[in-house]
């Protein structure tokens, strides 16, 4: 097994899937990556066991096909410190002796069989999914959700990003009990309704390699694993299992009172008051009266306190209601509007924060957010 690849072309690839494998590896053959030389096509695999990436590109100098097991670390730093430049890869299948061949010098690393790294999971034909999307839609998707996935684990299902394929598009769903985020894209076609929630970790990794892809994405799924497929990488991954709570029941329908105000405004305020706020709660209060919002903290401890006013439209009741900063705060950063409505019905009952005009009529994005009590 011989081939020749650009040092930077390889480097960048093994960047992208070396991020799915684990610093605490429980098996040794897992701090590999899969090499497999077919014709002039070179695949790289990387696996945790519960996730899988693979990257492919062609190759034009070729002899002899082949697959090996390499040490992700060492070769990994090696490539680091080339700068662009031919490398030769000359690999012993019988002894997995690799050597490499610089402009300048010779590198030897010992692989491991490849008949040890474990096989990617397969979908069942019968009950799999599918669906197109833009990069665009999946970026978009994850990114207004991800930050209020859960980390609990007596409700694992809470740990992912609920993504449901109906008749009115893709809905991406994420809610850690604190706050929910449900966000829709009208412009999908779907071929018959199914959902599925996809983990943290595969999701994040999505999120890294979509940012630089224009084209689109196919998506297929079964009831136990997902398979993402775009130009150059597939990753395939293993789903939570379990069903996903009635989303749609906790968001509330009426609530009567309502502010329009400046997005980023609101957003500078909270951050820059909640400084003074409470270090155990970090609670900000909005009190909104009339045309105006005032956001206040207070830290008793240590007599501390801030305020600011803020100019809005308010129409409602006259209302005091306390929200967790750090939570209002990543709300709010994730919508992209320049104006949000904050929606209340009473100091205890969740709030719904959402843009004021759509910015794109295909797009429907809708968060909710618990109050705490400000007697706390």
């Amino acid at each position: 097994m011989k081939f020749v690849v650009s040092s930077t072309e390889l480097l960048s690839h093994l960047s992208v899937v070396s991020r799915v494998i684990s610093s605490k590896n429980t098996l040794p053959i897992l701090d590999n990556f899969l090499f497999n030389l077919e014709g002039n096509e070179l695949e790289i695999t990387a696996s945790d066991l519960e996730t899988t990436l693979v990257t492919r590109f062609s190759l034009e100098n070729v002899s002899d096909e082949g697959t090996v097991a390499i040490p992700y670390k060492i070769l990994i730093d090696t490539l680091k410190e080339f700068s662009e430049q031919p490398l030769t890869f000359d690999i012993n299948p019988g002894t997995q002796n690799i050597t490499i061949n610089s402009e300048n010098g010779q590198f030897h690393i010992v692989g491991q069989p490849a008949d040890d790294f474990p096989q990617k999971a397969m979908l069942k034909p019968e009950d799999s999914h599918s669906v197109k999307l833009s990069a665009e839609i999946l970026l978009n998707g994850i990114n207004k959700t991800i930050f209020a996935t859960a980390d609990d684990e007596m409700r694992p299902m809470m740990n992912g990003i609920f993504t449901e394929l109906n008749e009115q598009g893709i809905t991406f769903v994420s809610s850690d009990a604190h706050r929910l985020v449900r966000y829709r894209r009208k412009d999908v076609q779907v071929e018959a309704d199914a959902s599925f929630i996809l983990p943290k970790k595969p999701a994040q990794l999505l999120k890294n390699m979509l940012v630089k892809e224009t084209g689109f994405v196919n998506v297929q799924f079964d009831d136990k694993n997902a398979v993402f497929t775009m130009p150059g990488y597939t990753m395939v991954c293993r789903l939570v299992e379990g069903n996903y709570p009635n989303y749609n029941a906790v968001i509330p329908v009426d609530n009567p009172n309502r502010m329009i105000v400046d997005r980023v405004d609101l957003y500078n305020s909270v951050r820059r008051v909640s400084i003074y706020s409470n270090a155990a709660s970090n609670m900000v209060k909005l009190s909104l009266t009339g045309n105006q919002c005032t956001v206040s903290a207070e830290d008793l401890d240590f007599s501390v306190s801030a305020f600011e006013r803020l100019s809005c439209e308010y129409e409602g009741t006259e209302m005091e209601i306390g929200f967790k900063s750090i939570f209002l705060s990543e709300i709010l950063a994730n919508i992209s509007s320049t104006e949000v409505v904050l929606s209340f019905s009473e100091p205890s009952l969740a709030s719904l924060v959402f843009p004021h005009i759509n910015e794109n009529p295909d797009e429907d994005i809708l968060m909710l957010l618990m109050p705490m009590m400000i007697g706390d």
